[in-house]
């Protein structure tokens, strides 16, 4: 794979990819879809979703899937399959008898030399009935980068580091879903997924963290349609502050997605697919799209984020006040701040269960 940067031109072409490959049955993505046999599918949960109780270490006191089994999930996110071939046995048959499923954070391989170790974690991860793996390799581009070059530096970077993952992924015929990580913009991600051009490789879709990136979440989703493999579902809500807006994840139903409509549309791109719910219970998210420092990573045409997306975006958060005030847990005991992560989930799994059929 190469490590040319994408010019505009190829940028918007992706677009247009993109647009025609969603009327396109499944199968002309590439690999099929992990299967469910054992019946409906169940809605999973993200480890983000329960860090306050991973904080409070009442998660390690029991295996993490009998924890999300226990509380009503279908499936988990965890980091690191067992390694041991009897644990992973084990593993894959309590997936089987709970009728879940299970996605694994592996850490690609940076270099040559880490290619033994991706290949033997990826081989556990198959042995455990692992539905796929998934990748968030960004931070919060808007933080974390001063200037264009070395965003794009860091965007090859990660380009080899797949590239390098994608032989031992088809190895095993496991499939890895890159996660939209307040990172890349949905063309920018859709072009890499266009060139690389491997069905092991696709898309983990967030609900919501484009919305950071001045894109609708619609947009996002339709624009990395033809390779999402798994998704994060989640609601969003924002509000105005000086520098620019806030951005929450609040429980389903609450904010401004259009969960339903998006769901219809994972649904038909695979019936199959896997959703793990992330409801991070924390402080509001600032996005300072006022600050001459959000904008230092998209000062080039290969990066662009047109004036009228900005525009749509504040839009957007001028007509979508919250619903109710935003979480936050500054201030609170570790108790409470467990408390309100507990509800959270709860009511947003009871909301999944009673209005999208999960």
């Amino acid at each position: 794979m190469s490590n040319t940067a994408f010019n505009r031109r190829e940028l918007l072409a992706s677009a247009a990819v993109a647009g025609a490959a969603a009327a396109l049955p499944r199968a002309a993505f590439g690999a099929d879809p992990v299967p469910n046999p054992r019946g409906k599918l169940g809605l999973g949960v993200a480890p983000a979703g329960f860090g306050q109780r991973s904080r409070a270490n009442t998660v390690a006191k029991v295996e993490m899937i009998d924890w999300a089994h226990d509380n009503g999930y279908g499936g988990l996110e965890m980091r690191l399959p067992p390694a041991d071939p009897e644990a992973a046995r084990k593993f894959r048959n309590k997936l089987e008898t709970f009728n879940m499923r299970a996605i694994f954070d592996i850490p690609l391989p940076a270099t040559d030399d880490a290619v033994p170790a991706f290949d033997a974690n990826v081989k556990a991860a198959s042995e455990a009935g692992a539905y796929g793996l998934h990748g968030a390799l960004t931070a919060r581009r808007y933080e974390e980068f001063n200037d264009f070059a070395t965003f794009w530096a860091r965007f090859g970077t990660l380009k080899a580091t797949v590239a390098r993952a994608e032989p031992v992924l088809a190895k095993y015929k496991v499939r890895l879903a890159l996660e939209n990580h307040k990172g890349w913009r949905s063309l920018e991600q859709a072009a890499w997924m266009k060139q690389l051009g491997s069905p092991w490789v696709g898309v983990h879709l967030d609900f919501g963290n484009n919305i950071s990136l001045c894109e609708h979440p619609t947009e996002t989703m339709n624009n990395l349609l033809p390779y999402i493999f798994s998704a994060h579902i989640k609601d969003m809500a924002v509000e105005p502050y000086e520098d620019g807006f806030l951005l929450s994840e609040v429980q389903l139903g609450d904010g401004l997605l259009d969960l339903k409509g998006m769901m219809t549309t994972l649904r038909q791109r695979d019936p199959n697919m896997m959703f793990d719910l992330e409801m991070i219970t924390r402080e509001p998210l600032k996005i300072p799209v006022y600050t001459v420092k959000y904008w230092a990573t998209f000062d080039d045409p290969r990066s662009p984020l047109p004036g009228h997306d900005l525009a749509k975006t504040l839009e957007m958060v001028r007509k979508n006040p919250p619903k109710k005030a935003l979480p936050r847990t500054a201030g609170l005991s570790p108790e409470a701040a467990l408390k309100l992560e507990d509800d959270n989930n709860r009511e947003s799994l009871e909301w999944a269960r009673k209005n999208l059929n999960l």
